[in-house]
């Protein structure tokens, strides 16, 4: 990936987000996602790239687009347009709409997210639940995935300077969690639960001044690839494994080349690309960015656009305007 594409793909995010945004709080989370796809799909086409995509909506049979290993970008256009001129080769993750519950009930922390590297740089996750322990850069070598939920967290304050006590960690609100939050809060930790999107509490973990120091628990592991994606540009950590327990499970990750089911990753195995794009614009209102917001000329988007070459951060703030002659411009 020579050329700088993170802007194509803020298109492909903001316009993806503006498109579920229209279907918030009516609480159908699968039309929620459908629009999502539908138009992440169609501007990823007008991209100039030769894409694959290696983290998507499921198998080819359970998903009509944005399906594991479909092939996007103008080199791939669907539309008869011939290809012009060689195009990077780039594979990509997407979640057009992560939090669809969010979205469907207008909670927040809604995105629309994508990540992007050169050929071989996102790891091809099965879909599979998947331990995962997120922290920032202070504390991105004071962690073990393997370690008591105690000895964690005293490593994290300490490396922050704080007391236990002064810490929140973020966890998934659900049964398989009861053991984990019950030792969280023997620490005297704090606790927000949340009931879905545990990559944008990921992202805020590895912020400094957001308020969150660590996310722990169990989730999507292709969730876990993109939030491995963004550590790699906030310098964040994410430790994870794959949560193996049947033959089947066994199947689906040597079909995608995986043969160590025990094997801990860090954010430079699960993202290992030395060109990273992430890309995210809010759906709803969330910790870093607002949700998407309409008014009578145009509507504006909040983003976030991370690469790790050039090393860069960039909230983005966008009013995209509607086509009349008379459009008036709000701040």
């Amino acid at each position: 990936m020579e050329s700088d594409l993170s802007l194509e793909f803020l298109r492909v995010v903001e316009q993806a987000a503006i498109a579920c945004a229209h279907t918030m709080g009516q609480g159908d989370r699968h039309h929620s996602d459908l629009v999502a796809v539908e138009a992440m799909r169609k501007v990823m086409d007008t991209v100039p790239i030769d894409g694959t995509i290696v983290i998507g909506e499921g198998e080819r049979d359970e998903a009509p687009m944005l399906y594991i290993g479909e092939k996007v970008g103008i080199a791939n256009a669907r539309d008869g347009r011939p290809p012009s001129g060689g195009f990077p080769q780039v594979d990509i993750a997407v979640d057009p709409l992560e939090g669809t519950n969010l979205c469907a009930t207008g909670t927040a922390n809604a995105i629309a997210v994508l990540a992007a590297s050169e050929r071989g740089g996102l790891l091809h996750a099965p879909d599979l639940y998947m331990e995962k322990l997120v922290v920032g850069p202070s504390s991105k070598d004071a962690v073990d995935l393997d370690a008591p939920v105690a000895e964690n967290l005293t490593s994290v304050a300490r490396s922050l300077g704080r007391d236990v006590d002064d810490l929140v960690v973020i966890v998934l609100d659900r049964p398989r969690h009861e053991k984990l939050i019950a030792d969280i809060r023997a620490t005297g930790a704090r606790i927000r639960l949340i009931g879905d999107g545990d990559l944008s509490a990921g992202i805020a973990a590895a912020v400094v001044g957001s308020g969150v120091h660590a996310v722990m628990g169990t989730g999507g592991a292709p969730e876990g690839v993109l939030t491995a994606a963004a550590m790699r540009c906030l310098n964040g950590e994410i430790l994870a494994r794959l949560v193996v327990t049947k033959p089947e499970h066994e199947e689906r990750c040597r079909a995608m080349g995986i043969t160590d089911f025990k094997k801990i990753y860090r954010a430079k195995e699960l993202a290992r690309g030395k060109q990273i794009i992430f890309a995210a614009t809010g759906v709803t209102d969330g910790t870093l960015m607002r949700g998407v917001r309409f008014f009578g000329d145009g509507t504006r988007t909040s983003s976030v656009i991370m690469q790790n070459d050039p090393h860069q951060i960039r909230f983005i703030d966008s009013i995209h305007v509607a086509p009349a002659t008379d459009v008036k411009i709000r701040f």
